[in-house]
């Protein structure tokens, strides 16, 4: 087994899901076979504008021939694996490139960086992975609690990354996973709720806003930012009653089964809709809102 980089960009015409599959031609099936049951990292290229370099991490779990396309494979992502950085991680540093094995003898980057499927090594893939995942504490809760869905918290397990014949091994246990994630939420909605527009520091400086999942972990919900939104701690729970929910416009929508519709509203934003970030690509996924409203919220 082997580290790789998978390439993706935003605008693929490739039938690509990151937290589910990827899909390449042939041509890269040997390379990709060799990280089955391994750990890949996504890279954007740099000749996408606003690239967001290497952005996350997933674990490969199998690699099928594409039943709809004649000589294409899809690389199939282990559920649950795949997680955004907090932190994107840009292709070069002062000293270079961070894949070091990129460069060749004579310190240039070779041909290799163009290649969409390429083998990285555990050095590397240890360096990027420490920025990636590098924690911003001024957002972090106030102690390391993990959310249920009941909105209840609960005691997280400790992580570690564990060394084993001297390579470095992924163990992105629960506590990693929701402090990337809080932080990913919380610097796209620059800490503001999206449903109250209230932006809430307590006295020690951290944002008291929660990030929250549309469709929950326990129901295979991905760690990744279309499937996140900011809420402030009683909208959260609302949310995660059923209700409020989103239509696929963003437009808050208000359960019939309130009690106190009137009191509700007096919490949202004036214009009915919910604030989102400025890029598109960092908002609600339309599956994961239309999931909410069928299994979550109460019509």
């Amino acid at each position: 087994m082997a580290y790789s980089v998978f390439m993706h960009r935003a605008d693929s015409i490739y039938d690509d899901s990151p937290s589910e599959q990827y899909q390449f031609p042939s041509q890269y099936l040997g390379r990709a076979q060799l990280s089955i049951g391994d750990w890949i990292v996504y890279l954007e290229p740099r000749k996408v504008s606003g690239s967001r370099g290497y952005f996350a991490i997933a674990k490969l779990a199998n690699i099928i021939p594409d039943p709809k396309v004649l000589g294409m494979y899809l690389a199939i992502i282990k559920k649950g694996s795949y997680l955004d950085f907090p932190n994107f991680v840009a292709f070069s540093d002062d000293e270079g490139p961070v894949e070091r094995g990129l460069l060749n003898e004579v310190g240039k980057i070779s041909g290799r960086a163009q290649s969409a499927v390429r083998p990285i090594s555990a050095v590397d893939f240890d360096r990027i992975l420490e920025r990636g995942l590098r924690i911003d504490n001024s957002l972090l809760p106030r102690q390391d609690v993990v959310e249920n869905h009941d909105g209840f918290a609960e005691e997280s397990t400790q992580f570690a990354y564990e060394f084993d014949r001297d390579r470095v091994l992924i163990r992105t246990s629960k506590v990693v996973r929701d402090r990337a994630f809080r932080q990913l939420i919380l610097g796209a909605y620059e800490q503001i709720c999206a449903i109250s527009g209230l932006k809430f520091i307590n006295g020690g400086g951290r944002a008291e806003v929660q990030a929250a999942h549309i469709m929950p972990v326990e129901f295979n919900g991905p760690d990744i930012i279309q499937n996140g939104i900011a809420l402030s701690g009683t909208v959260h729970w609302m949310f995660d009653r059923g209700l409020i929910s989103l239509a696929d416009n963003l437009e808050i929508i208000i359960s019939r089964q309130a009690n106190d519709r009137q009191a509700i509203e007096r919490l949202l934003n004036l214009t009915g809709k919910a604030n989102m970030p400025k890029p598109e690509r960092l908002r609600p996924a339309p599956q994961f809102l239309q999931w909410h409203r069928t299994n979550i919220f109460k019509q």
